[in-house]
């Protein structure tokens, strides 16, 4: 729980520019569309810090749970999938890369340039928190289930020619 508590402490005030970059897309990272629900999965444990809110709700996602968000928020009760879109953490060849989230390109403009047009501290956070949940087994086996997610989505993307 102390590793989980220091990654999102390390992205609380960071973010992917020096400025709010929900201005430059009305937040879309934060609007459900009509008649849809949204969220952001929980890393483990992660579900402790929001039991007693009840703006938030937690719902089963397969193995994982998601975090249905009330639409906006304060940074520092974002969840750590919040705090790091539109990057991920993901481990490869016994070490932690960041990379673009999947997820995030049909929502962030800034996924179409990757991390290289983000501020280099934030992506660099990211890897650091990615690193130290590494760490723990239950973190390290999520980061693994979301690189093969991630590995998944991108031959889709690939395959239906959205490259």
């Amino acid at each position: 729980m102390e590793r989980l508590r220091a990654a999102r402490e390390m992205l609380e005030t960071l973010t992917p520019l020096k400025r709010d970059c929900g201005r430059l897309c009305g937040a879309r990272c934060c609007a459900s569309l009509e008649g849809e629900e949204t969220g952001m999965l929980l890393f483990p444990g992660e579900e402790d810090f929001y039991e007693e809110s009840g703006e938030w709700r937690i719902l089963p996602a397969g193995r994982e749970l998601l975090l249905i968000c009330p639409g906006s928020c304060r940074r520092e009760d974002r969840p750590l999938a919040c705090r790091m879109f539109p990057l991920l953490p993901v481990p490869e060849n016994g070490e932690i890369r960041v990379r673009t989230d999947e997820r995030s390109r049909a929502v962030c403009p800034l996924a179409r340039n990757g991390k290289r047009g983000m501020d280099p501290a934030f992506a660099e956070a990211v890897k650091r928190a990615g690193e130290l949940l590494a760490e723990e087994e239950a973190q390290r086996a999520f980061l693994e289930r979301l690189a093969e997610e991630q590995a998944e989505l991108k031959a889709l993307r690939i395959r239906l020619g959205a490259e």
